[in-house]
């Protein structure tokens, strides 16, 4: 069956939330200057590149990553073109149609053709409270987006994170699905066991499902 890798690449030159750490790596050990074996110990923010946020990220007293439901991370999702609305812009939430939610347990929303790890677009499409009512009472189990956040870099409520994390909806953030047609997957997206962590980064992919 086909893998489609829907994570960003993460390197020196990965965009960044303004204020976050960017990823840097430095070598301790070098074969070529004699060591056994090359290592390395990267910094980075936990939400540079493909990542998922704990609860922990918008609420003191919600779950950190390493306790939080993996089973919403691995199984059946929808792959879903939706453009945002308005501005700032908002995934809308009369385009969440039941013909468009129908039978889905996980959403992954592409919300524009192409995909730059590189650059920060501060005017990018978020989803918002209003989509992320829909999606709740939708029954979906986890929402995923080719951009930043759930919500705008000036939010200061995080309004569409808390009602996703109130409603049981788990959040992958920074997908590149550009390369990705409309239709149902199978999703593997699972966090690092970080105690304490308010994110993590994810090797995200998708899997052809089997034919009928």
């Amino acid at each position: 069956m086909r893998i489609w890798d829907i994570s960003e690449p993460i390197e020196p030159q990965s965009a960044t939330f303004p204020g976050d750490s960017p990823f840097t790596q430095e070598w301790v050990a070098r074969m070529e200057r004699g060591a056994s074996c090359n290592v390395s110990t990267i910094r980075m923010s936990v939400h540079v590149g493909t990542h998922t946020d704990a609860p922990l990220h918008f609420d003191v007293a919600g779950p950190d990553i390493a306790s939080v439901d993996l089973t919403r991370y691995i199984g059946r999702c929808r792959v879903v073109d939706v453009a945002g609305t308005g501005s700032p812009a908002l995934i809308p939430a009369a385009a969440l149609t039941p013909a468009l939610l129908a039978g889905a347990e996980r959403i992954l929303f592409r919300t524009r053709p192409t995909h730059d790890h590189r650059t920060w677009d501060p005017h990018f499409t978020a989803l918002g409270p209003e989509a992320a009512k829909a999606l709740v009472a939708a029954g979906i189990r986890l929402v995923g987006i080719d951009t930043p956040s759930m919500d705008h870099a000036d939010s200061k409520d995080l309004g569409g994170h808390h009602l996703l994390y109130e409603g049981g909806v788990a959040i992958l953030e920074n997908l590149d699905l550009r390369a990705v047609p409309v239709g149902d997957y199978e999703l593997v997206a699972l966090p690092l066991r970080i105690v304490n962590g308010d994110s993590s980064p994810v090797r995200a992919i998708l899997r052809e499902l089997p034919r009928a």
